[in-house]
Order: structure tokens, then C-alpha cells, then sequence
């Protein structure tokens, strides 16, 4: 075999063979929402394993996510998928949160609930969209929970509804999850006026040590008696909050908090990414999914601000309505916008604490809203 035959082998066997224009355009996606995590630091925790399993996934005959085949073992991302087909990702992701999350400022201001809760419009607006397009119930109850902000929720109900969207409808959660601070800024300012977005809130009372103890174990109990089908997300969120709070099993709060979501989060953004394969995510169907999926978003900010706006006029000014953008569950990410557009119009103003009462009670409200939808459409 002489130099030239060898160089021809090499070439034919590489993946510079197979790349087409499809390719070429995914990794150029790929690249940019790298930058976005990397130049623009929008979410990287998130974005950037996302972004760089989409790159590897679009890099032809590399089969990293190959299915076993005879005595031939899968590609990697084919086993790292798994956590989110057999729903194992989502719940621990939950636990972890469950276990960084303060319910303190929803219990010091229940009246929040309301905000977390009119921020869930837009699931169910997206649903009744989807569903005049022509998607079936259980496709449209899937793209319409990308409103949510919640990926773990996103994938949690997609895979039990309509698993075949769960790639498209993944990376949108997920995508609009991590570019939170680009979405809802021009969202909350049109909404709102100066006037309102220099309201001070008051000192949220102090919420004692044992209602902090007893928030997990009741809502566990009512929510999952009221809708099973999502005790592993309530449950395991409720759990990580309870380890949290009880103060009697710190090692295990900590691993919940910090090692565990870390780990889990590798594995789930590399396998989000991976899903988004040429072939698959440039179809129209995809791109409806993520076109409705961000009116979802969109609209759930906005209505979650009007809500706040009514507390103003209710309360007489007492409430600042950028707080309402926090009830999509995409904490603490949306608090932090609240805190951060608030401190624009008034650099002395504090919000963040009280944007994170309806940015859990999103939280809470979005696992809901999964619950009722998969309840409705699915099978337990």
C-alpha cells in the first residue's frame, strides 16, 4: 500500500467526507450559543455543556450517540441520554434545587403565589396554539410547558407525552432558560413605567425555622395526592428543600447542592445538546416548536408582570410589578433579572428577595402545571 493509497483511506474514512450544509449550519449554531456562554456569560452552567454536545453530536461518523448494536457497544451520549429517557435526570435535578432554594420569601408573602401562578399562561396558551396547528393534545401539552422556563419539567413531561418531540422541545427549554436576561428585560419594560419600576418593597417579615420545616412535607402531601403523576418532581424538590432546612444532615444537603447538581448537570446538558442533530432539528416542525415555545416564554413573562402590575393598583404601589417576570420557574435566573432591571431604574432599589417569592412559587407552579396537563393527556 503505497503513501498516496493510505492518505485516500484516511481521507474517505474521516468525517470531512459527510459534512454538508446541515452540518455546517448546526455547528455554526453550535459555536455561537458558545460564545453566548463563554463571551456574553448567558447562563454557561447551562449553555455551555448544551452547546458543546451539540457541536460533538453534529461532527459526522463519529456515532457518539449510537445505539448498541450486536455485540458493538453505543457511543457515549447514548448511555449519558438514558437519565433523561427513563426520567432519572429531571428529579435529581429537582432534589438539587429543592435544596438551593429559600421558600422563605414565598412564606413571608404568600399574596405571591399569585404571580408564580398568571406566569403559567403562556404553557397554556402555547398548548391551545399548537393544537390549532395541528399538533395532537399530548405534542401540544409538550411544547406549551417550554413556557414554563423549566427544563427538567420540559423533559420530564415530553418523554412520557410525546418522546419523539423530546430533542427540540429539550434544547428550547433549555435555550430559553439560559437566555433569561436577554429575553425578559425589553418584556418587563414595555409593560411597565418608571413610576413602577422604582417601587421599594418592604422588609419581608421573618419566617420561622419550623414553617420552613413544615412548607416541604405539607405540599408534598397535597400536591401529590392531588396529582401523582409528578411525585418524583415534587417529591424530590420538596426533599432537597427539606434536607436544606432541617439542619440535621448537612453532608447530605451539600452533596445535594453543589456535587450532585454539578454531576447531573454535565450529563443533562451534554445530553440535551446531543439531540440536536442536523437531521432532526432542521425540519419545520422543530423550528414551530421553538418559535411557539418562545412566544410561551414571552408570554408567560408578560403575564406574570400584568399580575404584578393589578398588586400594584391593588396594594396602592406597595408591590413592584418586575417582580411578577419571576414566576417562570427558571430560578434563580429570573429573580436575578428582576433585581437587576429594578436596580436600572433605581440603582438603591432591592428586589431580588422579593422576586424569589414568585420565582419558586413558578417552581412549584410549573411541576403543576405538568401534572394536570399529563393527568389530562397521559396515562399514569
Amino acid at each position: 500500500m503505497d503513501i498516496l493509497e493510505v492518505i485516500n483511506n484516511l481521507w474517505l474514512s474521516s468525517g470531512f467526507v459527510k459534512m454538508d450544509g446541515p452540518h455546517f449550519l448546526m455547528i455554526g449554531i453550535s459555536c455561537l450559543l458558545i460564545y453566548a456562554a463563554i463571551g456574553k456569560k448567558f447562563e454557561p452552567l447551562l449553555l455551555l455543556p448544551i452547546a458543546f454536545g451539540m457541536l460533538l453530536a453534529n461532527l459526522p461518523i463519529t456515532n457518539i450517540m449510537g445505539a448498541p448494536h450486536g455485540s458493538e457497544p453505543g457511543g457515549l451520549f447514548y448511555y449519558l441520554y438514558q437519565g433523561i429517557d427513563l426520567n432519572i435526570y429531571p428529579p435529581l435535578i429537582f432534589l438539587g434545587v429543592g435544596a438551593m432554594t429559600d421558600f422563605g420569601p414565598l412564606l413571608a408573602n404568600p399574596s405571591s403565589v399569585l404571580m408564580g401562578a398568571g406566569a403559567q399562561f403562556g404553557i397554556f396558551f402555547a398548548f391551545s396554539a399548537a393544537i390549532l396547528m395541528g399538533f395532537t393534545p399530548q405534542e401540544a401539552a409538550s411544547i406549551g410547558i417550554i413556557g414554563g422556563a423549566d427544563g427538567p419539567t420540559a423533559i420530564f413531561l415530553t418523554s412520557k407525552l410525546a418522546r419523539h418531540l423530546l430533542g427540540p422541545i429539550a434544547v428550547a427549554a433549555y435555550s430559553y432558560m439560559a437566555l433569561v436576561p436577554l429575553i425578559q428585560p425589553p418584556i418587563m419594560k414595555l409593560l411597565t413605567t418608571k413610576e413602577e419600576r422604582t417601587v421599594k418593597m418592604g422588609q419581608l417579615r421573618q419566617v420561622k425555622q419550623i414553617e420552613k420545616i413544615i412548607f416541604p412535607i405539607v405540599v408534598t402531601i397535597i400536591v401529590v395526592l392531588m396529582l401523582p403523576s409528578v411525585a418524583s418532581l415534587i417529591g424530590m424538590l420538596m426533599l432537597g428543600n427539606l434536607f436544606k432546612e432541617s439542619g440535621v444532615v448537612g453532608r447530605l444537603s451539600d452533596t445535594a447542592q453543589n456535587a450532585l447538581i454539578n454531576i447531573i448537570t454535565i450529563f443533562l446538558g451534554l445530553a440535551v445538546g446531543a439531540t440536536a442533530k442536523a437531521e432532526v432539528f432542521l425540519r419545520k416542525e422543530t423550528l414551530l416548536i421553538v418559535a411557539l415555545g418562545m412566544i410561551a416564554f414571552c408570554i408567560s413573562t408578560a403575564a406574570g408582570v400584568i399580575i404584578g402590575k393589578i398588586m400594584y393598583k391593588v396594594t396602592k404601589g406597595k408591590i413592584n410589578p418586575l417582580i411578577g417576570s419571576a414566576g417562570v420557574s427558571a430560578v434563580p435566573m429570573a429573580a436575578r433579572v428582576s433585581q437587576v432591571v429594578g436596580q436600572e431604574a433605581d440603582p438603591s432599589n432591592f428586589l431580588l428577595m422579593h422576586a424569589m417569592g414568585p420565582n419558586v412559587a413558578g417552581v412549584i407552579g410549573s411541576a403543576v402545571a405538568a401534572g394536570i396537563l399529563l393527568t389530562i393527556f397521559g396515562v399514569l
